[in-house]
């Protein structure tokens, strides 16, 4: 067995391990938890025009308000940590099955998931200390900080871009139900099924379309020179909010992030890790 047999080997080994699935799972509580929040704080914004952070920050300083939601807020990021390696071996090992551009799509996405939970974890525990600036104002500082550069501002629109790309493709995702292949559908009971394919395609779809916004409004930042649109979610909610049409368009985003919330609880179950 070659060296690389023995690396990978031993990342299989380990991303089957009962610990690591029994948190990944608990992470999937955690996140289904900060998208309910997360789905509520956009509502009052296209309700009442809340000017709370209308993001995951928004929703993960809502809990830290709470009784005891410092402590939750803790158990939460062990989770998001323990789902971030979890997507870690899975981008390293790679599904079972054939290696075709499939399996090469799904590997890149766990990269992007390991990025997300991990991101969000450190988020969960710069709230917990009392240290945690909005995702929103990190992204405005973020890219004032690359404006100030030579070319900075291609780079700004570029990500704008990706961020945009990604909207649509997560937007095509649930609408293809590519997320079934993940689920063990066998275990569902009779008539959960089509209720959870279908919170996972209202999910999904409401997500892209609002990170499909967010890297709209990025691009923008960079054409305009004017980081305070490079706010990523909260600026497309708000943005949104601000409009007649949009304010109906938010309330349908607030749903189906609520959507992807409830799924999220449905794969804390059904989930294959």
């Amino acid at each position: 067995m070659t060296a690389a047999s023995n690396v990978k080997h031993t990342a299989s080994r380990a991303a089957e391990s009962k610990p690591l699935e029994l948190l990944a799972r608990g992470g999937f509580i955690g996140y289904g938890i900060i998208h309910l929040l997360f789905a509520w704080i956009a509502l009052q914004v296209a309700i009442s025009g809340s000017g709370q952070d209308s993001d995951q920050s928004g929703a993960l300083q809502t809990i830290a308000k709470q009784p005891f939601g410092k402590t939750l807020l803790i158990i939460i990021a062990v989770g998001l940590i323990a789902m971030a390696i979890w997507q870690a071996f899975e981008a390293a090992i790679g599904e079972s099955g054939p290696r075709d551009r499939r399996a090469m799509a799904e590997r890149i996405l766990s990269v992007a998931r390991t990025f997300l939970y991990g991101y969000l974890a450190w988020n969960a525990i710069k709230v917990v200390q009392d240290a945690g600036s909005s995702m929103g104002d990190s992204n405005a500082s973020g890219a004032s900080g690359l404006m100030s550069s030579e070319g900075g501002r291609w780079l700004v629109g570029l990500i704008g871009l990706v961020v945009l790309g990604i909207g649509v493709g997560m937007a095509y995702y649930g609408y293809k139900k590519k997320f079934i292949r993940h689920l063990n559908t066998q275990q569902m009971p009779a008539g959960t099924r089509q209720p959870i394919v279908r919170l996972g395609m209202a999910g999904y779809m409401a997500k892209g379309t609002a990170y499909a916004i967010a890297g709209f409004l990025v691009v923008l930042a960079a054409v305009n020179y004017d980081p305070k649109q490079a706010r990523g979610l909260d600026a497309a909610l708000k943005t949104l909010a601000a409009n007649s049409w949009g304010v109906w368009l938010l309330i349908l985003i607030a749903a189906g992030i609520a959507a992807f919330g409830v799924y999220c609880l449905a794969q804390a179950k059904y989930r294959k890790i």
